[in-house]
């Protein structure tokens, strides 16, 4: 069909050429060029000089006006552009309005990152936002009051319109005020938060909808709802949401207000002055403060303005720092000290989001709220927390949110002389343990530690009654873990620490301040004191298996100890670390932490050890990873386990003692047998020590290595059949039949090839790669490829017969079911021919060390070439064949491919000066071209290399074949 005469060459006589491998490797090398570097080295930063020219009015003139050097690497793509962008050019010549408010919108971003603010340093609200709603839960049922909205004042003619509108307005504010809500019972603490949630859309509906009386009144009434303590413990969550509602409320206001003072669309900066700002927009925000000031009730007056402070900029340069005062004074007010103690807290976060500068007013907010303080042990108080039944230790830890919050606004940036005044003031109070644990926790931890004696002295002298002195040592704590006390003090603080910490009966209570002195005790002490931390920890946790409730914590302790002990013999010699672990015995909970002891070891172990007591404790805990696998377990996780477990074991090493090594290897295989990719390992570690055991030998073997080397082998032919990734185990019979066959073990390296082409057969036609199935035939040419390389150098044995391996693959090959639109199976013929060329040379290209490959032991003979001969007739028979199937119209392309492959192969290999195999290349250049899928370019390319071929000596017969080879043009 194709009008090849395949059948003339089916017989046609493979005659390689002989090939001298040195001359050619020589011919190929790169001619070396002297060449002056100067002062060039291609790792030395490159310095662009870049030219900026200035565009003239004439069309098309520049000139330069400037130079500048940069050490940057200069965009060329930038510079090509001039800096512009031409979509944004375009953008701009079609609407200049967008430009211009993009330009602003720009110019706002950039006033607002270079305003006065405060830094990254300072702990923002929203970070405290989510650990207060969820520490401060409750299962009592909530109350709330909604707003019903007013059908008031519809229907109203045209004429009055303005009027009614006013008139209609002052109604809906006085309807709220006489009680238009309706209240809903029974809420759980989900179904409050829904609500709030709610209202806080409601808000924004009702703000786009350009009802703003409708907003003001949902935010006094959520106002409203920061005066109810009814359950009380919920209060700093309820603090939380509806101030988030205030948030929104004060956003609104402020950006309305600035969208009103917009000249030319071009609205006002950051740091605008008042004097900017136009009459409209400032009688807008009046009009605001005046509704504001016009509610009766005190809390929800004080927090609407206090959300709307920001907007007193447009009035006056001094608004704010004149409404300060005024609002610390407001809460002077409010009764109840644990409300009054929140509005603080909002007006600090106001006031440091609105102007920080103005520290004075936090001050006197604090100081005002120290004057107060005693409040909190009245009899109002106490007699509400007898009526909710709540404790007082209890009830003091609802302040902690809002006083914490206060003291850091106070604190930030703040001199020392500030921080010590607020500690003389806290002795002043009679050392209240509230407030010196909010001390502790918003002050510098350099501040802290610095005082580390006077601060110990201060929680002694603490009434334990409502705030429990452990608690002030666990803040303590927190501090000494970020910074150092003084050194001469260290070892009085964690006793004076440890024991209060040590007398501790609830072992929650225990362990939390524990946790927190463990970082403080390794980061200052040798392994003695570390002992007897965890020591007590034991003693402590393991009565009544205490231990199973204090899991977070016992793994964040394991996490400080090998943070700051990571000299591993140094850690497995604190007595009671093992001791330790075994109080992890939830399954899940005991892998995480081999897990991290695991990562710790890789990433800071730095040489290899043989330490047995490293060895046997690394391996418990490998065993136990390794044990945890069960058919449920993740392929992520296994990988990840198997890569601890792997890091491990290269860490291993016995020096000269191969066979400890060995004996490792062997006990590391019984031990992690369910984790492939360990066993892969093992296999790789144990052909290693084969090499490394050859290097020493210098590739003499004596009796005893000999015997060793061919354990070593054993070890890994008995691994290998193990596994289930056929490809691995192909991979890995070939690597080990190289590593026996380098070590002269002559017949376990046949061993392991015979395995190797046995198993090739079962190669399934698709494999899973990445959890999605992929044609395995890619990887099967290319491990055969590999193979044959291998093949060359592999002497035939005595007993089989003459290239006994090769015709054995050639063999499964033949028999493999190939997919019917795939040609590798030709494409593996034609690397066949390769390696039969390479063997019929005198010398081969590569040897393996003191092994005699076939070039040795037949020397050229005749018969031995004459089997060469006779296989590759057999080849080029089924490369034809396969070749000739192709003649329909639809694989005609792959023909020509398949053709022009072949033709290279005889060109690189092949005697052409043989008639019949320069008349097969030939034919199979026209097959190539004859209908036009040959691709013009390799033609050309190929044809002027083989004239270049033909002036070298020895080569001139391709002169004629080059005659005789035309090029075809597509048609």
């Amino acid at each position: 069909s194709c009008g090849f005469p395949f059948s003339a060459f089916l017989h046609c006589q493979a005659h390689a050429r002989s090939r001298n491998y040195v001359s050619e490797s020589d011919m190929c090398k790169l001619e070396s060029v002297p060449v002056d570097f100067g002062d060039y080295h291609p790792l030395k930063p490159i310095t662009v000089t870049e030219s900026k020219t200035k565009k003239m009015s004439r069309k098309g003139s520049t000139s330069s006006t400037s130079s500048s050097s940069s050490s940057s690497m200069m965009d060329p793509l930038s510079s090509v552009l001039d800096g512009t962008d031409p979509l944004s050019l375009f953008a701009a010549a079609a609407d200049p309005v967008i430009t211009t408010a993009t330009m602003d919108n720009t110019r706002k971003k950039r006033d607002k990152d270079d305003g006065p603010a405060v830094g990254s340093d300072f702990e923002p609200w929203s970070s405290k936002r989510g650990e207060i709603l969820a520490r401060y839960t409750t299962t009592e049922k909530l109350s709330i009051n909604l707003y019903m909205g007013s059908e008031k004042g519809k229907g109203t003619s045209t004429g009055s319109a303005v009027s009614e509108k006013v008139r209609t307005r002052l109604e809906e504010l006085d309807d709220l005020e006489e009680g238009s809500q309706k209240e809903l019972l029974n809420l759980t603490q989900q179904d409050y938060m829904n609500r709030i949630e709610e209202l806080n859309q409601s808000l924004k509906d009702a703000w786009s909808s350009d009802q703003k009386v409708k907003a003001l009144k949902i935010v006094i009434q959520c106002s409203k709802l920061l005066s109810d303590t009814t359950v009380i413990q919920f209060y700093p969550s309820k603090f939380v949401l509806i101030t988030d509602i205030l948030d929104t409320f004060g956003k609104l206001v402020y950006e309305r207000i600035l969208s009103m003072c917009m000249d030319n669309r071009v609205s006002l900066s950051d740091n605008f002055s008042p004097e900017s700002v136009n009459d409209t927009a400032k009688e807008t925000c009046l009009n605001w403060f005046f509704k504001i000031a016009s509610i009766r009730e005190l809390i929800p007056r004080f927090y609407v303005e206090a959300a709307i402070l920001k907007c007193n900029k447009f009035l006056s340069k001094m608004g704010i720092s004149e409404c300060l005062p005024r609002l610390t004074s407001m809460i002077r007010g409010i009764g109840d000290p644990l409300v009054a103690v929140y509005a603080r807290a909002y007006l600090c976060r106001v006031g440091m989001e609105v102007a920080p500068q103005l520290k004075e007013s936090l001050n006197k907010n604090f100081f005002d709220f120290l004057l107060t303080f005693k409040q909190i042990h009245g009899d109002t108080v106490q007699n509400q927390l007898i009526v909710q039944c709540v404790e007082i230790p209890l009830y003091l830890t609802l302040y902690s949110p809002a006083i914490d919050w206060i003291l850091q606004c106070i604190a930030y940036r703040a001199p020392e002389v500030l921080l010590t005044e607020m500690m003389e003031r806290c002795k002043k109070l009679g050392n209240n343990a509230l407030l010196l644990n909010s001390v502790m926790s918003a002050f510098r931890a350099e501040f802290i530690a610095a005082r580390s004696m006077d601060f110990i002295g201060m929680i002694k002298e603490c009434d334990e009654s409502g705030f429990p002195k452990h608690l002030l040592f666990r803040s303590l704590g927190l501090n000494l873990a970020l910074a150092d006390p003084p050194e001469n003090d260290r070892l009085q603080i964690l006793n004076e620490a440890w024991k209060v910490i040590t007398k501790l009966k609830n072992p929650q209570d225990y362990i939390n301040c524990a946790e927190v002195w463990v970082e403080y005790t390794c980061r200052h002490f040798k392994k003695r004191e570390v002992n007897t931390v965890l020591a007590d920890i034991i003693k402590h946790m393991t009565p009544d298996r205490a231990f199973e409730d204090a899991y977070p914590q016992l793994q964040s302790i394991i996490q400080k100890v090998i943070t700051y002990i990571y000299d591993f013999s140094l850690l497995f010699s604190v007595e009671k670390f093992l001791p330790f672990l075994d109080m992890f015995q939830k399954e899940n909970v005991r892998v995480e932490v081999c897990k991290c002891i695991m990562e710790s070891f890789i990433k800071h172990q730095q040489e290899s050890t043989k330490d047995p007591v490293i060895l046997n404790a690394l391996l418990h805990i490998c065993k136990t990873m390794h044990d945890s696998v069960n058919a449920l377990t993740l392929e992520d996780e296994k990988r990840m386990l198997a890569a601890l477990i792997n890091g491990f074991i290269k860490m291993v090493s016995f020096g000269r003692d191969f066979e400890q090594q060995l004996s490792f290897y062997v006990e590391a295989r019984s031990m992690f047998c369910n984790l492939e990719p360990v066993l892969v390992q093992l296999i790789h570690s144990v052909n290693q020590l084969a090499m490394e055991t050859r290097k020493v030998m210098k590739g003499n073997h004596s009796r005893k290595t000999a015997a060793f080397v061919r354990a070593c082998v054993a070890f890994c032919f008995i691994t290998i059949p193990s596994l289930s990734s056929i490809f691995t185990r192909l991979n890995l019979y070939l690597h080990s039949g190289q590593v026996a066959l380098a070590n002269q073990c002559l017949s376990q390296a046949d061993a392991f090839f015979k395995a190797a082409v046995s198993l090739v057969p079962e190669v399934p036609k698709m494999i899973s790669i990445d959890g999605k199935m992929r044609p395995s035939d890619a990887f099967l040419l290319e491990f055969l490829c590999n193979f044959f390389s291998t093949l060359l150098v592999v002497p035939d044995h005595p007993e089989q017969g003459v290239l006994f391996l090769v015709r054995g693959l050639l063999n499964v090959i033949q028999d493999y079911t190939w997919e019917d639109n795939s040609d590798d199976k030709v494409r593996i013929y034609t690397n066949v021919l390769h390696l039969l060329s390479a063997m019929t040379q005198e010398t081969y290209i590569y040897h393996v060390d003191k092994v005699d490959s076939n070039d040795t032991l037949y020397g050229g003979d005749s018969k031995f070439l004459a089997e060469i001969n006779k296989l590759c007739e057999t080849v080029i028979a089924q490369i034809l064949d396969h070749l000739k199937t192709l003649g329909k119209e639809e694989t005609l392309k792959r023909q020509s491919q398949l053709a022009l492959y072949l033709f290279n192969t005889i060109l690189a290999h092949g005697d052409l000066r043989n008639n019949k195999l320069n008349q097969l290349s030939v034919n199979l250049w026209n097959l190539a071209q004859k209908h036009g899928f040959a691709d013009t370019k390799t033609m050309v390319k190929t044809l002027e290399y083989i004239r270049r071929r033909s002036k070298q000596p020895e080569m001139s017969h391709f002169a004629d074949l080059a005659l005789r080879l035309p090029l075809q043009s597509r048609t």
